[in-house]
């Protein structure tokens, strides 16, 4: 089975996704929700390619590495921006994106 060789990558993207939506509303929950502007734009991204990057690993798509490793340099970036930011649901998403992004590049490299 295909997906079994990518658990650990699938989980973290799974866990990715969940942590930028949660990010992405917490965010619009702040009171300066114009300076969480970028911030949300990449949790939704990064939400959506990590669910799309899990979905071609799970049914191990030819393509699955290429996008695995546009889902990391999206998550770093995503990470990055989160990671300026002090708020614990930023913090938590900044920690979730590097995983995945290591994650996604071991598995893009193997």
């Amino acid at each position: 089975m295909p997906n079994q060789q990518y658990a650990s990558c699938i989980e973290a993207c799974n866990a990715c996704a969940d942590a930028c939506d949660f990010c992405a509303t917490s965010c619009l929950q702040e009171q300066d929700v114009k300076m969480m502007a970028r911030c949300i734009a990449l949790d939704i991204d990064c939400a959506q390619i990590c669910r799309l990057a899990a979905s071609y690993m799970a049914r191990g798509s030819e393509h699955a590495k290429a996008i695995c490793q546009q889902c990391a340099d999206i998550c770093e970036a995503c990470g990055n921006e989160c990671a300026k930011h002090q708020m614990d649901h930023c913090q938590k998403c900044a920690a979730a994106c590097k995983r995945c992004a290591a994650e996604c590049r071991r598995m893009a490299a193997a």
